[in-house]
C-alpha cells in the first residue's frame, strides 16, 4: 500500500477528499483525519506558505512511508497546499485509515507533528496590511520530540 501524498497549488476540498479516502478503505475500522486551516481573527487576512519542490515534495512521500513502516494501516492521505490562502482556508488534511483506531489515530498524529516540525514550507502571515514571516514555535519541537 502507497501512501497518497499531493503537494497542492489550488483549493483544497477537504471534505470531497475526506469522502473518496473513506470509500476507498471500507476495510478500515477507523478513519482518523486532522484539518489544519487558516485562522480567522487578531486582523490575519492571508496566510502565504512557499516551498522548493526538490526537497518538500520527496520529504513528504518520505514522511508518508515513514508513516506506513510504524503503522498497520489500510490507507493513509497527506495533502498541504502551497500558495496564498485566506482564513477558512484549508491547509493540510492527513487522514490514516486502519482496521483498529489506535493506529490511526497514531499515525494521523504522527504525521501532522512531522509536517510541523519538520516544516519545509516557509510561511508568512498578512496581517491589518502587512506581511511578516512565521517561525516554528518551541511547543512544534516538544510535539515531535515524543516521537524519538
Amino acid at each position: 500500500m502507497n501512501a497518497d501524498v499531493r503537494l497542492l497549488q489550488s483549493p483544497l476540498d477537504a471534505s470531497g477528499e475526506l469522502a473518496a479516502f473513506t470509500a476507498a478503505h471500507r476495510a478500515a475500522g477507523g478513519v482518523v483525519s486532522f484539518l489544519g486551516q487558516v485562522r480567522e481573527g487578531d486582523g490575519v487576512e492571508a496566510l502565504e506558505l512557499r516551498h522548493y519542490g526538490p526537497l518538500t515534495e520527496p520529504a513528504m512521500r518520505a514522511l508518508g512511508e515513514s508513516v506506513l513502516e510504524r503503522w498497520s494501516l489500510e490507507g493513509l492521505l497527506i495533502l498541504h497546499r502551497a500558495g496564498v490562502m485566506e482564513p477558512g482556508d484549508p491547509i493540510v488534511l492527513v487522514a490514516a485509515a486502519a482496521r483498529h483506531r489506535r493506529d490511526a489515530f497514531a499515525a494521523a498524529d504522527f504525521a501532522m507533528d512531522h509536517l510541523k516540525s519538520e516544516s519545509w514550507f516557509w510561511k508568512r502571515e498578512k496581517a491589518d496590511g502587512a506581511w511578516r514571516w512565521i517561525e516554528p514555535r518551541e511547543q512544534d519541537y516538544a510535539d515531535i520530540a515524543r516521537w524519538a
